[in-house]
């Protein structure tokens, strides 16, 4: 543990909490401590500053008002990269095409940009199993991982990788 990334990490976590609207009982999630988890989980497996700073701020375009200068401002340019490889393309309404064209681009960033993404995806299949809510188990949680295991190259290969597999299976028979 370094203090420096702590105090990074605690400035994520404070911009998320002046700008993230508060979630609700309507929420599908809590979104603030969702992405603290993501951060957290990425810190306890000990992975690099900019990953673990931009899984904490990885939702932050897409679910709050901060945007792209507020971000480049406060946090360096990988973050930065790392954070929009993982905000979804509002402009394609189709969901399947969305998913489909984040987790191309994430690949297109590099293995930390999917890193940040299967993060991002094993802490919500934590959350919805822990809420027996098997709807977002098969419309979120497997979607999202199928299509991390259709376009992630041969070479990433980070072990992240082999937990979502283990997600994947044991909710595998939702998609039957």
């Amino acid at each position: 543990m370094h203090k420096s990334l702590d105090i990074k990490f605690e400035k994520a976590v404070r911009l998320l909490a002046e700008y993230m609207p508060p979630s609700d009982e309507n929420s599908r999630k809590p979104i603030m401590i969702h992405d603290i988890r993501v951060g957290m989980y990425l810190y306890e497996n000990g992975y690099s500053e900019n990953i673990i700073l931009a899984g904490i701020l990885h939702d932050a375009i897409e679910w709050s008002s901060v945007d792209e200068k507020i971000l480049r401002k406060e946090f360096s340019d990988n973050v930065v990269k790392l954070v929009l490889a993982s905000t979804k393309n509002d402009s394609i309404v189709d969901k399947g095409k969305k998913l489909n064209e984040l987790i191309e681009r994430c690949v297109q960033n590099g293995q930390d940009a999917l890193i940040v993404k299967t993060a991002d995806i094993i802490d919500s299949f934590k959350w919805y199993s822990s809420q027996n809510n098997e709807g977002e188990l098969k419309n979120h949680c497997l979607k999202n991982a199928n299509a991390i295991f259709r376009f992630k190259p041969e070479d990433f290969n980070d072990k992240i990788f082999s937990e979502l597999k283990e997600w994947q299976e044991s909710f595998s028979y939702l998609e039957k």
